[in-house]
């Protein structure tokens, strides 16, 4: 019998939990193993940081559902892997031998690669719940004296949406605050144009987000890279398409949000024929590693090229249908390994994306993700605000409930399905 780690336990790690929970033969086991002993939907973190959301409105407890489900847990970070072992040591002194291995862990956040940079530095952040409430209150503070904010994606990032989305929801905000009129924005990007997302643009992503901003009167740089933040001001090189600098700018700000570079986490890092030099886990198209053939990875972990060379670097992101497709193929792929077959299923990576601006959105659908594309749809509306609400009322409901069915098969697997959605949301 056989015994499967699965190491994180966010998005793409609980449901795989769930969905391999289903694969197994009798006298199978899973153990999650995750630093974090509560689950945090993530989407909603740019909530909590203008306290429309409070932090224990988007968290669960996964002991009790695990046991629930009998699937093993460990709430302890691990330290280091030895894949030639097939051995896991965990930072509490124990270790945990395994017969398969699927990596969830999600990203390490490099804000130490820019001079003070994150919540330690001068900056907030919304890539963690924690970290959203600290903005939350910086937020509160700002509020009582007004200036400058600045809000954006450093070089390296990888996951544009949340920028643009904490963007547009603190202009929303600061309007109904009455007090926006006393705030200049700039939104600075390593993107080569507003809409890139990291996807070189799905649909009119450049024309819708260009024209929110110009609506609601922010400025933005692009193709800019980040030399140092300090106290209420960051330095900024405009780059040139030949790499050369363009100019270099000063920023003042009261308050900033940038996201930050990933990386694989330290555990993963450094171990030849498992990761790239980003730490991040390579996978073969039945999400293996060929070099270690019983570790697999899922999510923002997995290493995937850019689209294409820009001027100043940027990644590919992770979304959650295309996370959600990794799991289900991973799973079905050790239900088959276990019983003696060969893999066979691939995740579809299509990208599924609703941008939520506080009273409105972006939404678009990107078939496959990486183009050229079957589907390269995008569209705004207040139903957008609307489909975000239900989603994380959703996927909230599902992991309590720790049920394996998968969200965006329901919410859209073409453009007909977000128009259904749209009418839907519209109409209530």
């Amino acid at each position: 019998m056989a015994h499967i780690v699965v190491l994180g336990a966010g998005l793409g790690g609980t449901i795989m939990a769930y969905e391999l929970k289903d694969q197994l033969r009798a006298g199978d086991t899973i153990t999650v193993v995750t630093k974090d002993p509560k689950y945090h939907f993530v989407p909603s973190n740019p909530w909590v940081a203008v306290n429309w959301r409070k932090r224990e409105d988007i968290e669960i407890d996964l002991a009790p559902v695990f046991a629930r489900k009998g699937i093993g847990f460990k709430p302890v970070a691990a330290k280091k892997l030895d894949p030639e072992n097939n051995r896991l040591e965990l930072e509490d002194g124990s270790s945990m031998n395994y017969d398969y291995l699927i990596n969830a862990t999600g990203p390490e956040l490099a804000f130490d690669e820019i001079e003070g940079f994150g919540p330690e530095g001068h900056t907030q952040s919304v890539c963690h719940v924690s970290h959203a409430g600290k903005a939350a209150a910086a937020f509160e503070e700002f509020c009582k004296n007004p200036g400058p904010i600045v809000v954006g994606a450093v070089q390296g990032a990888s996951c544009f949406g949340p920028a643009y989305e904490f963007l547009f929801i603190l202009e929303t905000e600061l309007r109904r605050r009455k007090i926006r009129d006393r705030v200049p924005m700039t939104f600075v990007t390593a993107e080569p144009y507003i809409g890139h997302l990291g996807l070189d643009g799905v649909g009119d992503t450049k024309g819708l987000l260009e024209s929110e901003m110009r609506s609601k009167h922010i400025k933005w740089m692009t193709s800019s890279r980040v030399k140092k933040f300090e106290s209420g001001k960051v330095t900024v090189e405009e780059v040139a398409d030949d790499g050369s600098v363009r100019a270099t700018k000063e920023l003042p700000f009261g308050f900033a949000m940038m996201l930050p570079a990933f990386r694989g986490v330290a555990p993963m890092r450094g171990i030849e024929g498992l990761s790239n030099p980003r730490g991040f886990t390579l996978i073969d198209r039945h999400q293996r590693n060929p070099k270690y053939p019983n570790i697999f990875a899922i999510g923002v972990c997995v290493a995937i090229p850019p689209t294409g060379p820009t001027p100043v670097p940027c990644g590919v992101p992770k979304t959650g249908f295309m996370i959600e497709s990794m799991v289900t193929a991973t799973a079905r792929n050790l239900g088959l390994i276990l019983r003696g077959e060969e893999p066979r299923h691939q995740a579809s990576w299509n990208a599924v994306c609703l941008a939520d601006f506080g009273d409105s959105g972006v939404a678009f659908v990107a078939q496959p993700q990486i183009p050229p594309r079957n589907v390269n749809w995008s569209s705004s509306g207040k139903w957008v605000h609307g489909a975000k609400i239900a989603f994380e009322k959703y996927f909230l409901h599902k992991i309590r409930r720790g049920t394996s069915e998968t969200f965006y098969e329901k919410l859209a697997l073409d453009v007909l399905g977000i128009d259904k959605l749209k009418e839907t949301v519209e109409t209530r």
